[in-house]
């Protein structure tokens, strides 16, 4: 298992400055979509340059001309880059071929798709890389988490292909451990903390033991 930190609700010189101090300690570094939204890929390309060892994942969403925004976020350096799974599958076939052709990984994002074994299964025969159960952080004041929705993920796809967000903390993380998903995401429970260095490790400790 992963651990991918998810960086949204910062500028992109703080966002610089949190991968400073976890760039050793770090699986993936997420680049979200509202810190894109406010500054396009400039942060990704930012990482990518100063850490190239380091995976980055550009969290675009795309669901719509995949071919040219899967384009942008590889050539900005991105190592993994996002699409909607609610999205036409073409659009789905053009983001994964583009990531591809680019050596990259497509990682598909499952937000509010009712079937998810049957739309996991044709994702994966697309040939997706990653497949990402999510709950909306509209969703999680509700009280949800992602973890029905990844038990029903690993009995479709391998769990080498799957990836969970969305509320997940060091009280919850170890019912996700125990289906072991490939990438487990922490957002605020990590970017919130009162050192994000030490969070970080002992979540990487929890998930790695």
């Amino acid at each position: 298992m992963r651990l991918q930190i998810a960086m949204d609700a910062v500028l992109g010189y703080r966002a610089i400055e949190i991968v400073e101090t976890i760039h050793d300690v770090i699986d993936i570094v997420e680049i979200g979509t509202p810190l894109i939204l406010r500054e396009g890929l400039s942060t990704v390309s930012a990482i990518k340059n100063k850490y190239p060892a380091l995976t980055v994942l550009a969290d675009t969403k795309i669901v719509d001309g995949g071919e040219l925004e899967c384009r942008d976020a590889c050539e900005a350096g991105a190592d993994i880059i996002t699409f909607l799974a609610l999205a036409n599958l073409a659009t789905a076939r053009a983001v994964i071929d583009t990531a591809h052709r680019y050596s990259k990984k497509a990682m598909a994002d499952l937000i509010c798709v009712q079937d998810i074994k049957g739309r996991s299964i044709e994702l994966k025969e697309l040939g997706v890389d990653y497949i990402c159960v999510h709950t909306a952080v509209d969703i999680q004041t509700l009280g949800r988490t992602p973890l029905e929705d990844l038990k029903q993920l690993v009995t479709a796809v391998p769990s080498s292909f799957t990836a969970a967000a969305g509320g997940i903390n060091m009280e919850n993380l170890a019912s996700f451990t125990e289906l072991n998903p490939e990438i487990i995401i922490a957002g605020s429970s990590l970017m919130n903390s009162e050192n994000i260095r030490n969070a970080v490790i002992e979540m990487q400790h929890a998930i790695k033991k």
